[in-house]
């Protein structure tokens, strides 16, 4: 189930880096007709693409981890990149969390070294 999780945040990811990509677009556009907001949007936009890009860093480190830390952080980084990242980064956010709590749970105890 590790490695499950880990792809699952690793597409969450991707897909939220372009959902975050279009949150721009139409933040660029709103301010390019003077929109009341836009400036806010554009914000929602950059805080998406930050936690998307952390989103499939995490991802791709739970996939190997030997530990339930990456699992837990990209739980963290979802919920953040859920309510930084604006209404469409926060669809793929929810995959993500589930990812993060699947390489959390799929984590395998290992064995203690032998002197």
């Amino acid at each position: 189930m590790q490695k499950s999780g880990g792809i699952i945040g690793l597409v969450a990811g991707i897909f939220a880096v372009l959902a975050a990509v279009f949150t721009l677009f139409i933040g660029g556009v709103a301010a390019g007709f003077e929109a009341e907001g836009a400036s806010t949007v554009v914000g929602l936009g950059w805080g998406g693409i930050l936690f998307s890009f952390l989103t499939i860093v995490l991802g791709a480190v739970s996939m190997g981890a030997r530990s339930k830390v990456p699992g837990a952080l990209l739980m963290v980084c979802s919920i953040a990149g859920a309510v930084l990242g604006g209404t469409f980064v926060a669809v793929f956010m929810v995959l993500a969390f589930i990812g993060g709590l699947l390489a959390t749970i799929g984590t395998k105890k290992s064995a203690p070294a032998v002197a």
